[in-house]
């Protein structure tokens, strides 16, 4: 018998948004300081962009923490300050003080996202140096990594085989704008997509909608998606995968639309 298919969460890039107020997500009249309460509670996963720029205090993380129900995750972009730097051997304890300052979201906490710009030299050598110094778990708490590489030239076979054997997810970007491949490395999947238009309440269309629908339902059984591009074409079955599905970017206004479009066709199939 096939194991259980994985969770399947959706979600968006930030919960403070002018243009989500007002009826667009946010009911008319909430108060601010209950957004994240009111979008954690609608969504399954929201990533946290800030902390790319200025990692929190961790009264903050617990303050988040405390907003959000069992079940809900955060994932969250790692500092510039790591990412950014070219010899990845150094960053070392700025790796351990975010790690241990995101720790305190405790059991709230998903996928940390490592992402690495164009200009980014790092080859899957220096990646998987880069992945064994990561730490695996905090607080009680096992980590998920994943490596967003927006270089195409890093995109090889080679990191392919890295991230599995490290078990880290390479992100599908979901973007025109940087490298997008769909090959599975992990037990999670974790998804950002950008092609929201902003003349649709759902930000895409229906038929897009499901066929992301079909496409999770496959990551969460440990299946493959042959029709997403590929670096390796084979990809071998896996059991159960966690799934994130986050909208971001593009028409931003439309993403917490999107993101219920798809957790509403999910749920009418049963898949989450």
């Amino acid at each position: 018998m096939s194991a259980a298919p994985g969770r399947i969460r959706t979600g968006i890039g930030g919960w403070v948004f002018p243009a989500w107020r007002g009826g667009m997500f946010y009911p008319p009249g909430l108060p601010q300081r209950d957004e994240l309460a009111h979008a954690s509670r609608a969504l399954g996963c929201i990533e946290i962009n800030s902390t790319f720029y200025r990692a929190q205090k961790p009264a903050v993380y617990a303050q988040w923490r405390d907003q959000t129900p069992a079940g809900f995750r955060f994932s969250a972009k790692a500092p510039r300050t790591i990412t950014q730097t070219h010899d990845l051997t150094t960053v070392g304890p700025r790796v351990d003080a975010f790690v241990e300052g995101i720790a305190t979201l405790g059991d709230r906490l998903g996928p940390l996202v490592w992402q690495f710009g164009d200009s980014h030299p790092a080859d899957a050598e220096a990646f998987d140096a880069f992945l064994q110094r990561l730490p695996r778990e905090a607080g009680g708490v096992r980590l998920q990594h994943a490596l967003e590489v927006r270089n195409p030239a890093a995109w090889t076979p080679d990191l392919i085989a890295t991230a599995r054997a490290q078990g880290a997810a390479l992100v599908y970007s979901g973007s025109a704008d940087y490298p997008s491949f769909a090959d599975p490395t992990a037990d999670f999947i974790y998804a950002r997509l950008m092609h929201a238009r902003g003349n649709l309440r759902a930000g895409y269309p229906e038929r897009a909608l499901e066929q992301w629908c079909l496409r999770a339902m496959r990551w969460a059984r440990g299946e493959d998606n042959p029709d997403l591009p590929h670096v390796v074409a084979e990809a071998p079955l896996a059991a159960a995968r966690e799934v994130y599905v986050l909208f971001i970017g593009a028409a931003k206004q439309r993403n917490p639309g999107a993101a219920m479009a798809l957790r509403d066709q999910l749920r009418r199939v049963g898949a989450t």
